[in-house]
């Protein structure tokens, strides 16, 4: 599809705020349909056919994604006595809030977006294909987070990137606290021929 808008309408964002959202995206299956629904509403039908699974399987990781708010029925049409329904995201992206905290409790870890990465791009990584690097810094918690924030318009720029190639990029990032990792101490003053004090 040339555009990089899908064809009905959804939200920018939706924060995930239930442990039913948490653990519906959770799903490597369903996080997969979720993300050919980027690019346009398809029939339940279309996405088994993409993810080659059955179409009761994939029905059903339709419906979970339906009951938790992450899809929606965006359109219908008559094929002789049937009618089928299109479905599109609710949303462009769903995040979970840092450290929120559910009403009945804290809400299941979201899935791991680095180990869902690590499985993917192994075999770019073998024919020299991936790109990639982790770089550490010693900064405050403020400075993590507004930093985060200009990843996150990053992130916006490469989910409407028009769906026009003939491969699909995996794009993985973050930003996390190392509390082990080695740190120096505080420099101690030396002397001008290098001595320390």
């Amino acid at each position: 599809m040339s555009s990089n808008t899908p064809d009905y309408e959804l939200d920018e964002t939706i924060e995930l705020t239930t442990a039913e959202q948490v653990r519906a995206i959770g799903d490597p299956l369903r996080t997969t349909l979720l993300g050919l629904l980027h690019e346009r509403a398809a029939t339940v039908t279309e996405l088994a056919a993409a993810v080659k699974r059955p179409k009761s399987t994939v029905a059903h990781h339709v419906g979970v994604l339906t009951k938790a708010g992450l899809l929606q029925v965006v359109r219908t049409r008559r094929v002789r006595a049937i009618e089928e329904r299109y479905y599109g995201r609710t949303a462009r992206m769903f995040f979970v809030g840092l450290g929120r905290q559910s009403p009945d409790g804290q809400l299941p870890p979201d899935f791991n977006d680095f180990e869902v990465a690590a499985r993917e791009s192994a075999p770019a990584y073998e024919l020299g294909q991936l790109r990639g690097f982790i770089r550490r810094a010693r900064i405050s918690d403020e400075q993590a987070a507004a930093f985060w924030e200009r990843i996150e318009q990053v992130i916006h720029e490469f989910d409407k990137l028009p769906r026009t190639g003939d491969t699909v990029h995996g794009f993985a990032v973050g930003v996390y606290p190392i509390p082990d990792h080695p740190t120096l101490p505080p420099a101690s003053h030396t002397s001008p021929a290098g001595e320390q004090d």
